[in-house]
């Protein structure tokens, strides 16, 4: 079982948006911390997957389509983009996948790699966060747009069981 963290966005988007792929078996949904001018805590999830079901190329390619990785908008200190690592292995994997995914980006890719430092999981009542609020206007808004795409770009990944609502 591998795992690496994810942050871009808002965590029960990330969370939504890695619960519904294949080869997926956990996501924990809170806040990651990092090393240096990361130290803060940013919103982010840690994805525990089956590497011989989805592969991390392929992660972090969803990764990036699903939030803004080429913005540097105001709310970069909540919303940190980065892909937080567990090991030097993961590391060079990570920032040579990146380097190919930027062909299909017009703008630089502006996605830290970073090592995992400390996570502090949300309360339980967001956790989980689609599951229990699907139709509320926030999930409409925000996440169902980004199920849309999942399904365009990347269907051969979607668990359709785990999808409410496409």
């Amino acid at each position: 079982m591998g795992k690496i963290g994810f942050g871009g966005g808002c965590h029960w988007c990330t969370e939504a948006v890695f619960s519904v792929l294949k080869g997926v078996e956990k996501v924990e949904q809170g806040w990651i911390a990092s090393e240096g001018e990361n130290s803060s805590l940013s919103e982010a999830v840690i994805v525990h997957f089956d590497a011989s079901a989805i592969d991390l190329a392929t992660l972090a390619a969803i990764h990036l389509y699903t939030h803004s990785c080429t913005s540097e908008h105001s709310m970069r200190n909540k919303y940190r983009s980065a892909v937080y690592i567990f090991s030097e292995a993961q590391a060079v994997a990570i920032h040579g996948i990146l380097g190919e995914l930027q062909q299909e980006f017009e703008k630089p890719i502006i996605t830290k790699v970073l090592p995992f430092v400390s996570f502090k999981e949300n309360i339980e009542h967001f956790r989980e966060y689609y599951s229990k609020y699907s139709e509320n206007q926030f999930c409409k808004a925000y996440i169902h747009p980004k199920f849309r795409l999942l399904m365009q770009r990347f269907s051969r990944q979607v668990d359709r069981g785990k999808l409410k609502h496409a």
